[in-house]
């Protein structure tokens, strides 16, 4: 005999519409949260996401923000209170891998479009939860998990990806700065570091390769990141921040 999940708090999960956004945004609404779907453009596979979660009986609800624009976070966090409910954490997932060419061949816009994205729309988001969640704003505490990579610790080796690496770095450094700034208003900050999974975006060879030589001889797959945000946001990870939890099969 099957026991109802019980309902919860609503979550934004940036960048939602495909690949490990699309698996967290499924995985918390099967935990009972209900769950607001980000995305930038594609709003067909936003609403395909938001389908299957409601048609599996979770709350679920697609909204359009670019995160590089503080106007449309703001009008996100302010969609998400009326269509879903009180805030209870964010999934900083939205990001860009940018132009995967060597540094000297790297252009200004695209350098600056990639920090806009994966840096700068991860703070933003960050700034409007902690209004939404501190208890010195008058909220109850929550979770702000920050999806990094592997890709932090500089693994160069990929062609193309030294700036993507600094992103991902920086994020790792964000959410550790972040866990002390916010542990005394209830908000708990942590990072997970994805190696090699396997979504449509994994097109690249030389990660493929990376992957299948991992320790675990696999690449990993999206539900298995989702697992790990699960728990970070759950209660049972409350003496849990600071911290970054890798999911890489040993990479």
């Amino acid at each position: 005999m099957s026991t109802a999940v019980q309902e919860k708090d609503a979550v934004i999960v940036t960048g939602a519409s495909r690949g490990i956004g699309a698996a967290i945004a499924e995985r918390l609404a099967g935990d009972g949260y209900g769950v607001v779907v980000n995305y930038a453009v594609d709003v067909e596979r936003a609403e395909s996401v938001v389908s299957a979660i409601r048609a599996n009986g979770g709350r679920a609800t697609a909204v359009r923000a670019d995160v590089a624009s503080e106007d449309d976070v703001e009008a996100m966090f302010g969609q998400a209170t009326e269509q879903i409910g009180p805030l209870t954490a964010l999934v900083n997932n939205a990001g860009i891998v940018g132009e995967l060419v060597p540094m000297d061949e790297q252009h200004a816009d695209t350098l600056t479009r990639l920090m806009q994205v994966n840096v700068v729309g991860s703070m933003m988001c960050a700034k409007h939860a902690i209004r939404a969640l501190s208890t010195a704003h008058g909220g109850r505490g929550g979770s702000i998990v920050t999806i990094a990579s592997i890709a932090a610790k500089g693994m160069a080796d990929v062609h193309g990806t030294v700036p993507y690496e600094a992103t991902k770095g920086a994020l790792v450094t964000f959410a550790r700065g972040l866990s002390n700034e916010t542990a005394a208003e209830g908000i708990r900050s942590n990072s997970v570091s994805p190696g090699v999974i396997d979504t449509v975006a994994v097109t690249n060879p030389e990660l493929r390769d990376m992957g299948e030589h991992s320790p675990l001889a696999r690449i990993g797959r999206p539900d298995e990141i989702a697992a790990a945000v699960s728990w970070l946001i759950s209660p049972e990870a409350s003496y849990v921040t600071g911290s970054d939890i890798t999911v890489s099969g040993g990479l």
